[in-house]
């Protein structure tokens, strides 16, 4: 659809950024090779956030992730929202653009939380849709993410890798493979989180992303986690990153941590782990 790649982001480590993390980022970066905002942080007309995207932008390849546009919403897409979302990545030119398999608004309302949808036939056409309409506003294509999911819904007609294959194949974008996502939602659904990666259509992934969860159990004792992004990545995790990279071979690779925000030190080993097993990686 478009000449450009999914994203041009470098085979390496990145980092989601943090304001705190500036200075170091500009100083000591580490193995950190890029960086990803989330866009509706920027989406103003000015002021730090703008500048210290500015300066980084000119160190780092930039990825934008959206959380907003609500792709798999019934409703039409927000045109303003889209339209703000376009602003922002015709001035920063950015290396890529994702955005979640996920809806978070109903009618007028929006809801702070990435819902998941049942991977029905009506599902797949609205949200092929909806892809093309923000392929066709930013000129671009752009990478979808898999969900962490606590459910399964009964009326779903086809698996989530074969879902998330046939919007590839009618859009034309590409796939962000959340590795922790697949950990989280395998270990909810109690299914075989190897499985999933072997029958993820790798062809068209153009990032990973890693991030930490969290444990709880439900009302009969068993083991549930939450996508939380607000502590390292769990060893199984990083197992299962390793066994993916068997199939994508090296692809960017983020490391996303949004709460509790750790101090630069442990964010850097992060990345450092990360760009370890890249190097391990067969091309």
């Amino acid at each position: 659809m478009f000449d450009q790649p999914f994203n041009s982001l470098p085979a390496r480590a990145g980092v989601g950024f943090k304001p705190q993390h500036f200075n170091s980022l500009m100083e000591t970066p580490g193995p950190v090779g890029w960086l990803e905002i989330h866009a509706e942080n920027y989406m103003g007309d000015g002021g730090r956030p703008l500048a210290q995207l500015r300066a980084l932008a000119e160190r780092f390849p930039i990825s934008v992730h959206g959380v907003g546009l609500s792709i798999g919403g019934d409703g039409p897409l927000d045109k303003d929202h889209l339209a703000r979302l376009a602003h922002l990545v015709d001035w920063l030119r950015p290396a890529g653009f994702s955005e979640h398999l996920a809806w978070s608004t109903h009618d007028s309302h929006f809801l702070n939380d990435l819902l998941p949808l049942p991977y029905t036939h009506a599902t797949l056409a609205r949200v092929a849709s909806h892809i093309d309409e923000v392929q066709e506003t930013l000129g671009r294509t752009m990478l979808l993410e898999n969900p962490s999911t606590y459910l399964r819904f009964a009326e779903s007609e086809m698996p989530e890798t074969e879902f998330l294959a046939e919007i590839s194949r009618r859009t034309g974008c590409g796939l962000l493979l959340d590795v922790n996502n697949v950990f989280v939602s395998a270990t909810n659904q109690q299914i075989d989180p190897r499985t999933y990666i072997d029958t993820f259509p790798v062809d068209v992934v153009g990032e990973i992303h890693l991030g930490g969860h969290d444990a709880d159990q439900d009302e009969h004792g068993a083991p549930v986690l939450i996508d939380s992004h607000g502590t390292p990545v769990a060893d199984p995790v990083w197992a299962l990153y390793t066994h993916a990279l068997t199939r994508t071979g090296p692809c960017p690779t983020l490391i996303e941590w949004d709460t509790d925000i750790p101090d630069w030190p442990v964010l850097s080993a992060e990345a450092a782990r990360a760009a370890a097993r890249l190097q391990q990686a067969t091309p």
